[in-house]
């Protein structure tokens, strides 16, 4: 009894300090966490700027619900919010859900078992009780932050969870909105809890992607970083042939060499990497083989390339755009797409509004008008409408 009434003094005594001080310690964390390498400001051409202006960007991977910002408000750190978005001329972001990171995480190894800094951080962002142990509550609290936006502004943001919200989103942008969409994924499926009935709780708080590791191995099998270097477990393979019965997009993103490959022995749809390099572009052990990502371009996969240095091996639009050109190159220019990773604990080289300049870059290194719509999103886009739900 003495034990409880510890527990109980210590949880207040955290809560009270979550409630006058989690905003400040939230910013200051996220300040630390996502970065803008420091740049004298782009310069974009009149011609870059009006080819920018018209085309419909799209991205594969942001973490932005993780963190405490209103992404209705502009804000001058992190890496994306809806009024940036707009500046831009992102379309579509694909949000992803962390519900679990090692402290002291590294590309390496990582332990199942280590600190957990997202507990840390629910705590600080006063996130709600039963997130504070169950993985499935966090994700599903980051998706109801996206959907209270939509409903709080559908003139501005809009979810996508059907083939017939994309044809509807796609008819507004051409009718000369400027409203910008969500999707909603998960950055590992640890964010079951562990449990296949959690598939059917995430589709139906509107979870279109589910990608199956981050860091750390988990239930489903090895992740790229983990200890195991294992394939899918008898849970894994279960939990695909759920997930892609319900039409749910499945991302390999983190999954170790050997989960990858026997999804792609199992997998009756497409696969995503939704933030990634080339290996033979930047040989880091964030990147997994280039066999690996032909394999998943020739069965229909989509591939996004990230942002920053441990995908690219140089963190600068041109080093962005580099890797890009190998990735055409390799795979064909219909697979690839932008996968930034914004939000995700990474220091990139510019902002969700600062987008141009990749659009710049692709002019100066030879890019086809072409090659630059289908990287920059139409290959997502038609990726998103061949394999979300239909309505």
């Amino acid at each position: 009894m003495k034990s409880k009434s510890i527990i109980f003094v210590l949880l207040l005594i955290v809560t009270i300090t979550a409630l006058l001080f989690g905003g400040v310690i939230s910013s200051l964390v996220e300040k630390s966490k996502n970065k803008v390498l420091l740049h004298k400001p782009y310069n974009i051409s009149e011609k870059t700027q009006k080819l920018h202006n018209s085309l419909l960007i799209g991205d594969l991977h942001a973490d932005s619900t993780l963190w405490d910002r209103d992404l209705l408000e502009l804000s001058d750190y992190g890496h994306v919010d809806i009024p940036r978005m707009q500046k831009g001329n992102l379309a579509i972001q694909m949000f992803t859900s962390v519900t679990k990171s090692p402290a002291g995480l590294n590309v390496h190894q990582n332990s199942s078992d280590a600190v957990d800094s997202i507990t840390q951080l629910a705590l600080v962002q006063v996130w709600p009780i039963d997130t504070w142990t169950s993985l499935t509550a966090r994700a599903v609290f980051q998706a109801k932050k996206l959907m209270s936006i939509a409903q709080k502004v559908p003139d501005q943001f809009q979810i996508i969870l059907t083939q017939v919200d994309l044809k509807r989103f796609i008819g507004r942008r051409n009718n000369g909105e400027t409203v910008v969409a969500g999707l909603i994924g998960t950055e590992g499926s640890h964010a079951l809890d562990g449990h296949l009935k959690n598939i059917d709780v995430l589709f139906d708080n509107g979870f279109r992607m589910m990608s199956l590791q981050h860091f750390f191995d988990n239930k489903l099998g090895g992740s790229l970083h983990g200890e195991s270097n294992a394939g899918l477990t008898e849970f894994g393979r279960e939990a695909l042939k759920m997930m892609q019965a319900k039409d749910i997009m499945i991302d390999v993103a983190h999954s170790s060499e050997k989960v990858v490959d026997e999804v792609l022995n199992l997998s009756v749809k497409p696969l995503i990497v939704s933030h990634t390099g080339f290996h033979g572009n930047c040989k880091t052990a964030r990147n997994i083989s280039d066999e690996l990502m032909i394999r998943i371009a020739k069965a229909g996969g989509i591939i996004g390339v990230g942002f920053w240095d441990l995908a690219v091996c140089d963190a600068s639009p041109k080093g962005i755009v580099k890797a890009i050109r190998y990735g055409i190159n390799l795979v064909g220019v219909d697979h690839v797409a932008l996968g930034s990773d914004y939000d995700g604990s990474i220091a990139a080289p510019f902002d969700v509004s600062e987008l141009a300049i990749l659009t710049e870059e692709m002019l100066k290194a030879n890019f086809t008008e072409n090659e630059i719509r289908k990287v920059m999103g139409e290959n997502m886009i038609r990726f998103l409408a061949d394999n979300l739900p239909v309505e």
